[in-house]
């Protein structure tokens, strides 16, 4: 079965580039379209869909929003969130509406598929490096940012797993935290799904958003002293 993709942007023409790209890969379909967030919901309810790329200014209803009715549905679709760096600080609150990561608009067409096909296999931190920079840029930005904080949840976590989440947070893969903490990947792969358990987090990016939130990580992925 190939991914079934659905393609959510107000601008036609970047549609259709992304349309092209996608047609020419043998494990992916376009199934939908749609050109705001309120467009979307009503084509979703009726169509069956794997990943959904999704813009976040949009008319009528933005992709923030669209992506928290989404994941709040029975076994939804991923959502991929499509951002330009420079303007869209709202990348950071897609991410905690649910969002498996996000990507830059002017991605190379193979590092978009890659991105696709790795939210579709579960792994939510599609570009770590991004994703780091991207907070870093966009934390500053929210209401009460900057202020100290810590969830009592972190509480339930070892020194272990704190460390790892540290190190989740900073945009590490599970290969990259294994050498750092000289252990072997699948152990730091169970002292993730530890951390998710323990948190009651969905995935990987909900990790980060919440080592941020919480200040166990700062802007600048320099863990909390």
């Amino acid at each position: 079965m190939p991914i079934r993709v659905m393609l959510v942007d107000d601008q036609v023409l970047l549609r259709t580039g992304f349309r092209m790209v996608l047609a020419a890969q043998p494990d992916m379909e376009v199934v939908a379209e749609a050109g705001d967030g309120e467009e979307a919901l009503q084509v979703l309810d009726g169509t069956g869909v794997d990943v959904v790329l999704m813009d976040v200014r949009m008319p009528r209803l933005d992709g923030v929003e669209a992506t928290r009715r989404i994941c709040a549905q029975e076994d939804p679709p991923k959502v991929l969130i499509l951002t330009t760096f420079d303007l869209d600080e709202y990348a950071f609150s897609a991410l905690k509406a649910g969002a498996s990561g996000f990507m830059l608009k002017d991605v190379p067409p193979a590092e978009l598929l890659g991105a696709i096909r790795a939210v579709h296999s579960g792994d939510a931190v599609v570009a770590p490096s991004t994703t780091r920079r991207l907070l870093d840029r966009f934390t500053p930005m929210l209401p009460g940012s900057g202020r100290e904080r810590t969830s009592p949840r972190l509480g339930r976590l070892t020194d272990r797993e704190r460390e790892v989440m540290m190190l989740v947070a900073q945009g590490l893969s599970n290969g990259e935290i294994a050498a750092r903490l000289v252990l072997s990947e699948a152990t730091v792969k169970t002292h993730v799904g530890r951390i998710l358990t323990k948190l009651g987090l969905r995935d990987r990016v909900q990790v980060v958003v919440m080592a941020y939130e919480s200040g166990l990580v700062r802007a600048g992925g320099q863990s909390a002293p």
